[in-house]
């Protein structure tokens, strides 16, 4: 027997979830498919969880400098059982409130995998769901008047690192582990893989990153790469840029030994496991986009600027369209979803307001265009640039590394972007963020009152500084 519905989202991940939650406020009648466990890869195998390892690491180090502070310890020691433990609490607490909110909205939950199905005696047009239940009872027919793929992704690898979850992991099988591995080689320079070497850095690990790249964060100005490569470093990580991994020489016996080129030369590396951080690509196989219009690209849908497809009652969010694979921007792309499906007029997402951050020590975080992206879009820029050295509340945190970068317009003053690497600096950027949304200039920034002692004052004096007026430094 087929349920009507007046939405079907395909994917409980973090925008799956939060698109449901906005169309029950709007009154549809929703119902979301979902093969694993409500809040996806950001809840159960991303953001939450390795946030949860990143601040025991944090505390781990902060406990082996706590003399630095006048308090004395004895020899700190990680449990790194318990280390997981408590990941996995905060995990199911998290969990059993994303359940309680559709409980709350009156959202129906599907335990299995949908596919779309083509015109059928259910509907005229493609966009029926038939649901393999998780339970083995017969599959259960969803009839929509709209459908939101929301099916995210996974991590992604090099042809000839076959992932064994011994030796070789991605992030997924990175997060299980039952003991911290004396040594580890992190293919790859990007977010995940600078968050992950950070962690298993303060976690006492030796770490090597091998980055394709000729800069570890190439998405990042060139100043806090410069400056998050310094700073790991410091931190006794191994850093090779501009170096290409060899998959054929990996060895895997008692450790791992792989080959990276660099300059035409070969290096080998050994440790104890090797991580694969590529990347990620989108869930889009047999969920039933051949049944349909829908245009897939370099292997991400492709949608309009309210993530409709080719099929108008069909929309995509999330890590399937491509763009930042960030859970607050399928969050955002999805309640811009669902409010065009209403007949809501949304403001359109725009990718220069979007945060990005890395939680790794330092943090580090931006919104907009980058100094280089700038000059390449033809502006000509002025910078303000500011450091937490001079700021009174990093000295007294201890934690003075770092900067504020802010890029604007010489011409017009327009803010162009924010770039911060420091302490909680991905706390900060929301500041940063607003004033793109607000069209600001880096007076009105330098304008506000910061609150002192504070991390924020590194804002001000920043806006500030484009104009060479700032006071502390």
């Amino acid at each position: 027997m087929a349920e009507d519905y007046d939405l079907v989202i395909l994917g409980g991940g973090t925008g799956g979830y939060v698109a449901a939650i906005r169309a029950s406020q709007l009154g549809l009648k929703t119902a979301i498919v979902e093969k694993g466990n409500l809040g996806g890869t950001c809840l159960h195998k991303g953001c939450i969880p390795s946030k949860a390892l990143l601040r025991s690491a944090e505390v781990f180090r902060q406990a082996k400098e706590a003399a630095e502070y006048g308090i004395e310890l004895t020899s700190p020691k990680i449990n790194f059982v318990k280390v997981q433990e408590r990941k996995q609490r905060i995990v199911d607490q998290l969990h059993t409130g994303v359940q309680s909110l559709m409980k709350r909205g009156k959202i129906d939950i599907f335990e299995g995998f949908g596919r779309i199905l083509g015109p059928s005696i259910f509907s005229p047009v493609p966009g029926t769901i038939s649901v393999e239940m998780n339970n083995g009872e017969e599959n259960a027919m969803l009839v929509p008047k709209n459908v939101l793929i929301a099916t995210g992704s996974r991590p992604n690898t090099l042809p000839g690192l076959d992932i064994d979850g011994k030796f070789v992991l991605t992030s997924d099988e990175a997060l299980e582990l039952e003991e911290l591995p004396e040594s580890m080689i992190i293919v790859g320079g990007g977010v995940i893989g600078i968050e992950w070497a950070s962690m298993l850095a303060d976690f006492g690990v030796d770490v090597t990153i091998l980055e394709y790249a000729d800069r570890i964060l190439p998405a990042e100005d060139q100043d806090i790469s410069k400056e998050m490569t310094r700073l790991l470093k410091k931190k006794g990580i191994k850093i090779e840029t501009g170096a290409k991994v060899l998959p054929d020489t990996l060895k895997k016996e008692n450790g791992v030994q792989i080959s990276a080129e660099k300059k035409g030369q070969r290096k080998d590396f050994t440790a104890s496991k090797l991580l694969v951080s590529v990347g990620r690509s989108a869930n889009i196989e047999n969920i039933g986009l051949e049944n349909t219009d829908i245009q897939a690209e370099q292997g991400v849908i492709q949608t309009n600027s309210y993530y409709q497809t080719k099929e108008s009652h069909i929309y995509a969010i999330g890590d399937v369209i491509g763009g930042l694979q960030l859970a607050h921007v399928a969050s955002h792309e999805g309640k811009l979803a669902v409010e065009h499906m209403a007949n809501e007029e949304p403001y359109p997402l725009k990718q220069e307001e979007i945060p990005t951050c890395i939680y790794s020590n330092p943090e580090a975080t931006s919104v907009g265009l980058t100094e280089q992206e700038a000059k390449d879009q033809g502006y000509e820029v002025k910078i303000g640039k500011f450091p937490f050295k001079a700021i009174g509340k990093a000295l007294v945190q201890g934690e003075s590394d770092g900067f504020v970068k802010i890029v604007a317009d010489r011409n017009s003053d327009d803010l162009l972007g924010v770039h911060m690497i420091g302490p909680h600096v991905t706390d900060m950027i929301t500041e940063g963020t607003l004033a793109k949304v607000l069209d600001a200039t880096p007076w009105e920034l330098s304008e506000t009152i910061h609150p002192h002692p504070s991390l924020t004052e590194g804002m001000g004096e920043a806006a500030l500084a484009v104009d060479g007026k700032q006071i502390h430094g």
